[in-house]
């Protein structure tokens, strides 16, 4: 496909075309959930008409069936990021289990007291509380990295915050709630210099942009499939295969052992021995699809157009005299994500009344406290893009804007 089809793609996307409170709906939450389209409900649909069963355990048809459908998907993703390997690509149940796993069956093992681990203060709370529980059970040290001027991660500080005791780097590969892409080639090329393992959580970047894992070369990078078209309830953790083949299992039971003895037992080799338990079948199948319909439409053509529709709606925000926009000025370092906030309206104020027109946004703290701390805010309101989104929608939701203060009795 050449160029974006707004109007065809959002004939995918059925639950687009409803009202809400006599307006249509105008979808702004994408950052934290994407809609999914025709092609992938009917994926899982079809899996379980025709080939539901328990993978790996059955000699039968059906089971063979549905394992094969599960190693497709899992080929389908290492295709996606151009991993080396699939069996460095393992299924959880979203980003937040990836980091978790990363944090207890590498951390505990390998970082210890006076060790280092740092992170950026954008993060997800998901990249910051694994970090604390292993810090406060090995007596390690978290240190966080902080913002310049422009918004943008100060890469001064990381290096200086980055040293030789440093074990593990965690940082987004786009922030959640401002929507900066951050520099994460620099920052993982500095920290393998200074012999740190890095992790980069892509859970807002690979629906948005071509994720190349072997041009990256991070140690972990980590995603989840809801963000992408696809179900919830399935994530990405891809590792570098020397270090999982290193590391103990994060969960323990069927499925991801060799022999299983009365007083010990052998796991089963990767990718397997992290996938615990009956796994989320019908999941893969559908973040499988998921990646096929953003790899016919193009993932080039996709930011394009999240990008003109992010630079619109800035330009129209910005005519608002109250209306107070963060992140960085440059749209070359934002994603398609607009934190802003009302003068003397609480976020979750705003929200309500924008919900009153039909526009669906996010406010709160996005799950990134000490960034709101840092930036001396409790909250935000949150925009977000996506591929089917339309500029009617951005006209609506600024004319919505241009309501909410005159609810509360500010006139304007």
């Amino acid at each position: 496909m050449e160029k974006l089809n707004v109007e065809k793609i959002r004939e995918d996307f059925p639950i687009l075309n409803q009202e809400v409170n006599n307006n249509p709906l105008a979808y702004l939450d994408s950052a934290a959930t994407t809609q999914k389209p025709l092609s992938v409900i009917r994926a899982m649909e079809k899996y379980n008409r025709s080939s539901n069963a328990n993978i790996h355990r059955g000699a039968y048809t059906l089971s063979i069936k549905a394992t094969e459908e599960y190693d497709k998907a899992r080929e389908k993703v290492r295709d996606f990021i151009n991993s080396p390997s699939t069996s460095s690509i393992i299924f959880t149940k979203n980003t937040t289990e990836a980091i978790n796993l990363v944090a207890f069956s590498y951390g505990l093992d390998n970082i210890g007291e006076g060790d280092e681990i740092v992170v950026l203060i954008t993060e997800h709370h998901s990249n910051i509380l694994p970090w604390q529980m292993l810090v406060q059970r090995n007596k390690a040290i978290l240190k966080f990295v902080y913002l310049n001027e422009e918004g943008l991660v100060d890469m001064n500080d990381y290096k200086e915050k980055v040293t030789d005791k440093t074990k593990l780097i965690a940082t987004g590969h786009i922030s959640n709630a401002l929507g900066t892409i951050n520099p994460v080639k620099e920052i993982i090329e500095y920290g393998h210099e200074k012999g740190a393992i890095v992790l980069i959580d892509g859970a807002q970047a690979v629906p948005h942009m071509k994720v190349d894992i072997q041009e990256l070369d991070p140690d972990f990078y980590v995603f989840s499939g809801h963000k992408m078209l696809g179900p919830m309830g399935i994530g990405i953790l891809y590792g570098r295969k020397e270090i999982l083949e290193s590391m103990s299992p994060f969960l323990s039971g069927g499925d991801m052992i060799e022999y299983v003895e009365e007083q010990s037992s052998t796991y089963g080799e990767l990718p397997y021995k992290f996938e615990a338990g009956t796994q989320n079948v019908e999941a893969a199948v559908g973040l499988k699809s998921a990646i096929e319909y953003l790899e016919d439409i193009g993932l080039e053509n996709i930011k394009k157009h999240e990008m003109k529709l992010t630079q619109y709606a800035l330009e129209r925000m910005k005519e608002i005299p109250y209306v107070t926009i963060y992140g960085p000025e440059n749209i070359k370092n934002r994603s398609s994500v607009i934190s802003f906030n009302i003068d003397d309206v609480h976020p979750h104020d705003v929200a309500t009344i924008l919900d009153s027109y039909g526009v669906a946004v996010r406010a709160g703290h996005h799950c990134a406290q000490p960034l709101m701390k840092h930036l001396g805010i409790n909250a935000t309101c949150r925009a977000s893009f996506y591929l089917y989104n339309t500029i009617e929608e951005v006209d609506q939701f600024i004319e919505s804007l241009k309501n909410v203060r005159k609810w509360l009795g500010y006139g304007s």
